[in-house]
């Protein structure tokens, strides 16, 4: 087995559709499958201080298929680097949707170690946060092993809640044509200029392949409330809405790990009882 790193757009997304097979043969969520990723990787293409992809890959021959994969982000927050995974924050509230991709326990391990390697090859303090992962995530598991700081903890998430037909007559499609007729009033109720665009941009992706449900209570021409649903055959995920009277309601969704790791000291304080290089000098000369 090879475990190597990709770094940049342009390679991660080479690596994010090598590793369809290994996605559909772990069903994968859709949030962690190529086209959301590939969503993820064209906004932040546009942004500066966007952070860094990096995917770390193991594979039983050099260029082939992966085994595993970890999709990452790389961003720097002052003297630190936070490492999160690829779309962390993007995904639907109500379960999770982050995945570490290993097709066995035995390849979990190595990708745990890969991710660890990457960790110590960055050259100021990280600060690691994987959330959205699932339960019994054994890279998780086998990663925090390897971090003397590592902690993993499990969160009750919150999701949307279809209600829509309690405002009135629903409209509901999975028509590309009816979603671009919706879009620009759709994205005019999002305030956060970045999740604007990917908004957009993973709408419209995901309606050309029939993965994403529009529902409106239309007033004439104005929405008094919609909803986005992320569609995997009968998985249904509430992704994006509103009502008049703001967002809807949420209800209790399924359990979600987070693994993190906070930054060491910085900058490092010399051990006590370790004097320093000078003032050991100083002494031996008197």
């Amino acid at each position: 087995m090879f475990t190597r790193v990709a770094v940049g757009r342009a390679q991660v997304v080479r690596e994010v559709r090598a590793a369809a097979p290994l996605m559909a043969a772990l069903r994968a969520p859709v949030t962690a499958r190529g086209p959301w990723l590939t969503a993820v990787l064209n906004t932040g293409a546009g942004r500066r201080f966007s952070g860094r992809p990096v995917a770390v890959v193991v594979e039983a021959h050099r260029q082939g298929r992966p085994d595993a994969a970890a999709f990452l982000l790389l961003r720097r927050r002052g003297p630190v680097t936070v490492v999160t995974v690829l779309g962390d924050g993007a995904a639907p509230p109500g379960a999770p949707g982050a995945r570490l991709l290993a097709r066995d326990e035995d390849v979990a391990g190595l990708l745990a170690a890969g991710i660890d390697d990457l960790l110590r090859s960055l050259h100021r303090p990280r600060r690691l946060r994987l959330a959205g992962l699932p339960l019994g995530d054994p890279t998780a598991r086998q990663l925090s092993a390897r971090l003397p700081d590592g902690v993993i903890a499990t969160v009750r998430t919150q999701g949307l809640c279809d209600d829509l037909d309690d405002d009135g007559p629903v409209a509901r499609s999975r028509d590309p044509r009816v979603l671009e007729r919706w879009l620009p009033a759709l994205v005019a109720r999002e305030g956060d200029p970045r999740a604007r665009e990917f908004l957009r941009s993973a709408a419209r992706l995901h309606a050309a392949i029939g993965q994403v449900e529009l529902a409106v209570v239309a007033d004439g021409n104005r929405p008094r409330a919609a909803l986005l649903t992320l569609l995997d055959g009968a998985q249904r995920r509430p992704w994006w809405g509103f009502a008049d009277g703001g967002s809807l309601p949420t209800q209790l969704g399924s359990p979600a790990v987070t693994l993190t790791a906070p930054a060491g000291d910085w900058p490092p304080v010399p051990r006590l009882g370790s004097p320093a290089p000078w003032l050991r000098r100083k002494s031996a000369a008197g």
